[in-house]
């Protein structure tokens, strides 16, 4: 009997079949959804982050939903801030795949704060989070594989342009992504390997249930200040991903696709409308909404 909670891809079936791609940041949120669509698409998917217990829950959904992948799985506890960890996790990583085909550098982390009130701790936290963990990865899934085989690396931006009041922290970090994207992309393509980016605006995901009330309520408004006049889902953010990782991209190497809605092209000289209708595409069956946008439709 087929499982209902299959995912609903727009991609053709065994898309990814005898493709093995490590997912950062795998144990929840977008992670986690990018994981489920993969799977669903054939892949071998390895599961990269810090909680062990996380990803293992990730792995039986998988096994639940997708029987044939049992075995096809991979769970690796690795703080992506530490060389060495992220080199013994790759090449752990290898050692039971013997491939690693993609990259997606989907963890990451910040919390809502101005910049004067920001510590170098913090700062340095969250820099060394998304930036320096994304770079790391990178690497070694480079040096370790893909300068000898080629492959894909996608990696997570944000709504960075015009600066990112409130976090300054994490948009200076994503910023620096955007550039080492752009970079890898010139200086690893000889090898076959191509480096893009996806830049979530406001995605309905677990993460922000993270966040504080006070901070809870400010995103409860920010729907209105989308063109589209909605969040985005997980799974919006999931197939921007996955197209970057296939092969039917594969002439593109350096660019950035926007998830957002159409935010940075909002203008205070123009009053958004009212929504009169819209299209969502949510092919994730177990996807939950955040609980603290709940109000957002009240």
């Amino acid at each position: 009997m087929q499982s209902i909670h299959r995912y609903r891809s727009v991609f053709r079936p065994g898309l990814f079949e005898n493709k093995v791609v490590l997912v950062t940041g795998g144990g929840s949120g977008l992670g986690r959804c990018t994981a489920h669509e993969l799977v669903s698409l054939g892949a071998s998917v390895v599961l990269v982050g810090r909680t062990l217990a996380k990803l293992e829950a990730v792995r039986d959904e998988l096994a639940a939903d997708y029987p044939e992948s049992v075995g096809r799985i991979g769970c690796y506890a690795c703080d992506i801030r530490d060389e060495t960890s992220v080199k013994q996790v790759v090449a752990a990583a290898l050692a039971d795949f013997k491939q690693l085909d993609g990259l997606f550098n989907c963890a990451g982390g910040q919390f809502p704060a101005p910049l004067d009130k920001i510590s170098l701790n913090g700062w340095d936290a969250v820099v060394r989070n998304n930036l320096h963990g994304t770079f790391l990865m990178s690497r070694e899934c480079f040096t370790q594989y893909m300068r000898e085989y080629g492959g894909a690396i996608v990696n997570m931006l944000a709504d960075i342009w015009g600066g990112m009041p409130g976090m300054g922290h994490s948009g200076a970090a994503r910023a620096g992504v955007w550039n080492l994207t752009e970079t890898a992309a010139c200086e690893w393509g000889y090898a076959g390997v191509r480096v893009n980016a996806v830049a979530p605006g406001w995605i309905a995901s677990a993460g922000m249930d993270s966040y504080d009330e006070r901070y809870r309520a400010l995103l409860r408004e920010l729907k209105h200040k989308v063109p589209l006049q909605r969040f985005g889902t997980e799974s919006e953010l999931a197939a921007a991903a996955v197209f970057l990782l296939s092969e039917a991209s594969a002439f593109i190497s350096g660019s950035v696709i926007r998830v957002d809605g159409g935010v940075p092209n909002a203008r205070h000289s123009w009053p958004l409308a009212a929504s009169e209708r819209t299209l969502e595409f949510n092919g994730f069956s177990r996807y939950q909404p955040p609980s603290g946008l709940q109000q957002a439709s009240e």
